[in-house]
């Protein structure tokens, strides 16, 4: 019995020196580069996002916080190789609303978005914005409903991809209003633009921050803001959801780190990323790339990733959206 006890205690020892190794490293934490992986091109939002965040926590934490950019298949080659790192806060990934929407989009990924990921921080909200080409009829979101149910599939909308933010907010507004439009796919928000300005197409949903000299140029007309609430560069503009109620959609990027990452890596990065988003400069350097802080702790992010996803699994099944 007494040996039986001498061995028990030494494991309950050994545990508890694992336990506090275990902390202690992680309190140490960094102690080497950490990698920021992007999944989008140098000079894109997330990348951006990316390199301030990743100065930021390079200030804060005294260590390099380096973006690397992993571009390809929407955002899932970044994504897939973080959730197959080291679960040890050395490699973090700038997770974006396509990372929501690819979770159904795609159906032979490799990873879980939920499954195999730690979300750490919310950062940026992106607010996108129905255009309409001046000699369009409508002058308001209510009168563009109108139209499109009085002429079925005779409004062609444009998206800058399939899978985009925009395709799925389109496809959002078509579920929730009843109406038919056709959906037009461009390779990015140039060639809509082109096509828009043109009167080739009617109708475009893109980020505010890039139509915004178009609108105040009077080149096109906005008629409503995508997100839950008005935007702050444009108030006087409406959102859909004061038309249809519970609508919204908003481009967003975050922190995710691969799942299994320790609980006190993850408080140390949300806490130091929630304070950089209450720094003036911080605020203003967002505001400057069309965006507003959306500061979540791990908990809050969680949350929302998940209710993203459910939410655009909706409208993927809806719209019949493939992607492989």
């Amino acid at each position: 019995m007494n040996i039986l006890r001498r061995r028990f205690l030494h494991l309950g020892m050994a545990v508890a020196v694992f336990g506090v190794a275990r902390t202690a490293s992680a309190l140490d934490y960094p102690t080497r580069p950490v990698r920021i992986i992007d999944g989008f091109g140098g000079g894109s939002t997330p990348d951006l996002v990316s390199r301030l965040i990743g100065q930021w926590l390079t200030d804060k934490l005294r260590q390099p916080f380096v973006v690397e950019n992993r571009v390809g298949a929407g955002g899932n080659i970044a994504a897939e190789a973080v959730a197959k790192s080291a679960a040890d806060g050395y490699t973090l990934l700038t997770c974006v609303t396509a990372d929501a929407i690819n979770a159904t989009l795609y159906s032979k990924l490799d990873f879980d978005f939920i499954r195999d990921f730690t979300q750490v921080a919310g950062v940026i909200r992106l607010p996108m914005v129905i255009l309409v080409n001046p000699s369009f009829p409508a002058k308001t979101l209510p009168e563009f409903i109108a139209y499109a149910k009085a002429n079925p599939g005779k409004v062609n909308f444009a998206s800058p991809g399939i899978g985009t933010p925009m395709h799925v907010a389109i496809e959002l507004l078509k579920m929730q209003a009843g109406i038919d439009v056709v959906h037009v796919p461009y390779r990015g928000p140039a060639p809509a633009f082109t096509d828009l300005l043109a009167a080739q197409v009617q109708a475009f949903i893109i980020t505010l921050s890039s139509a915004i000299g178009f609108i105040r140029a009077g080149k096109l007309r906005a008629l409503a803001v995508t997100s839950a609430t008005r935007a702050q560069v444009l108030p006087d503009l409406p959102t859909v959801s004061e038309v249809l109620p519970g609508f919204d959609a908003t481009a967003w990027d975050g922190t995710s780190a691969p799942k299994g990452t320790p609980g006190a890596i993850v408080d140390m990065l949300s806490n130091n990323i929630t304070v950089g988003l209450a720094d003036p400069q911080m605020v203003a350097k967002i505001k400057d790339l069309g965006g507003e802080t959306q500061p979540m702790d791990s908990a809050e992010f969680s949350k929302f990733v998940a209710a993203e996803t459910e939410k655009w699994a909706k409208v993927v099944k809806f719209a019949n959206m493939k992607a492989d």
